[in-house]
């Protein structure tokens, strides 16, 4: 069974029969034949129908931000927010998708040459639990536009959200079948991913996850984007406006109780300015302490499973045991629900599970390094490489910093990682390989094709 469980109070909510494997089959091939029917339609048509998909998607606002606050624990101000982008992210493709994907022009020796972005079929994705509405939104938006139909293999946690998500769909009138969800735990992706009709998979998830689903599209075949795990690194250099900083590192490591890939998670300080940069940190994350999800006020919300709170919690004990000191935090709150306070680490060091390791939770780990040259030799030190800032009143030396020196796919200064429709977004390392939104978002899952046309 699928159990859809409020982390704030450890209730049961929903409980439903996955899918079987006749069921899965049966969804992906009523998303190929819709898929057949939709390739045909022009991209400006089906640009029209994102606007159409906003609308419906804020018209759900209230409900569907209330689901994700009790599957997974979110905030209700962030939730609301989280529908707001998603709408936001189809009226930016609605508007700037059709430009993306319109034939391109070589010129050669022939009477007409050109590149053509065509569909590839049914695409998979597998996603998670953080972000429930915005992770499937920014991935399948774009593949829709290009053409394709999208089968959705959420996480088990959340089937409620899943299934707004389909709904929504056919409340904005589009064909009941371009878009299909499974109800699966693991198992159902693969079932799905190998079926022939599949052309391709994005995944968001752990590493584990990315690991065997891209080795399964290995022995098929079949395209795959992975956005995976992150560590990301945030260097606070001696010149940087540490109120500013301390400000924005907090909000980016307890943003969605710290439950972000892109979550601010090393804070990488030159020697210098540490203690200070502590002491602003720790005021900063002491404003944010847990709440009622559905409370408006509230900024921190519960971890979405109990198991990731122990698992967390093992984290912060080993770091502390290898030498760390917990200035702020460092034990999960009493009564229930998975509630964990924002946490903060110093003297944390490479070899210790906060450095070593994601920690899914408010948890910030303090890094001293003597320069700035060992600040960056210390943020590239990890198999990660998703998302990094640098604070500096020196534009010129953080915008070098971010563009040649930071091993990441996201690198930003004076601020905190956030994905945006406009920007490409993707790791590198073990964070993984392709890249959602911006101009590559709708160019993942199609066929560039060059088409030469010679006289008679």
């Amino acid at each position: 069974m699928l159990r859809s469980i409020n982390p704030a109070t450890g209730e049961l909510a929903a409980e439903f029969t996955p899918h079987s494997i006749p069921e899965i089959c049966e969804a992906v091939e009523s998303a190929h034949a819709a898929f057949e029917l939709w390739r045909r339609v022009k991209v400006e048509a089906r640009a029209a129908k994102l606007r159409e998909l906003a609308a419906a998607l804020r018209a759900s606002s209230e409900h569907c931000a209330r689901l994700a606050s009790e599957e997974m624990g979110k905030p209700i101000t962030e939730a609301r927010a989280e529908i707001e982008k998603c709408a936001w992210g189809c009226e930016y493709y609605a508007e700037h998708g059709p430009a993306m994907l319109a034939d391109e022009p070589v010129k050669t020796e022939a009477r007409e040459s050109f590149i053509t972005y065509q569909p590839l079929g049914v695409i998979l994705a597998v996603m998670p639990w953080n972000f429930p509405f915005w992770q499937f939104f920014r991935a399948a938006v774009p593949t829709l536009l290009a053409g394709n139909a999208v089968v959705l293999k959420h996480a088990s946690n959340i089937p409620r959200c899943a299934l707004a998500i389909e709904h929504i769909f056919r409340e904005a009138h589009w064909s009941k079948d371009l878009v299909r969800v499974i109800l699966a735990g693991p198992d159902g992706a693969s079932v799905a991913l190998a079926h022939e009709r599949v052309r391709g998979v994005t995944l968001t998830g752990s590493n584990t996850a990315g690991k065997q689903i891209a080795a399964l599209a290995g022995t098929v075949l079949k395209k795959c984007v992975m956005e995976l795990g992150g560590s990301d690194p945030y260097l606070i250099l001696e010149d940087a406006d540490l109120d500013h900083a301390a400000k924005l590192c907090a909000q980016s490591r307890c943003i969605n109780a710290g439950q972000t890939c892109i979550a601010a998670k090393r804070f990488i300080v030159v020697e210098g300015v540490r203690a200070k940069f502590e002491e602003k940190l720790l005021a900063e994350l002491r404003q944010w302490m847990p709440g009622d999800p559905l409370n408006p006020t509230t900024k921190l919300g519960p971890l979405a499973r109990a198991e990731a709170r122990t698992a967390l919690q093992k984290q912060v004990d080993a770091s502390v045991q290898a030498g760390a000191k917990v200035l702020l935090g460092g034990a999960p709150m009493p009564g229930p629900g998975n509630y964990y306070p924002p946490t903060l680490l110093t003297g944390v060091k490479p070899g210790m599970a906060a450095f070593d390791e994601e920690t899914f939770g408010p948890v910030a780990a303090v890094v001293s390094a003597g320069n700035e040259a060992e600040a960056v030799s210390l943020a590239n030190q990890h198999v990660y490489g998703l998302g990094a800032g640098v604070f500096t009143r020196d534009l010129a030396r953080g915008r070098r910093l971010a563009s040649t020196e930071l091993e990441a796919g996201f690198c930003v200064v004076n601020d905190f990682v956030k994905s945006d429709p406009r920007l490409p977004f993707g790791g590198v390392k073990q964070s993984g390989y392709g890249r959602e939104l911006g101009l590559f978002g709708p160019r993942e899952f199609v066929n560039i094709k060059s088409v030469v046309v010679r006289e008679a």
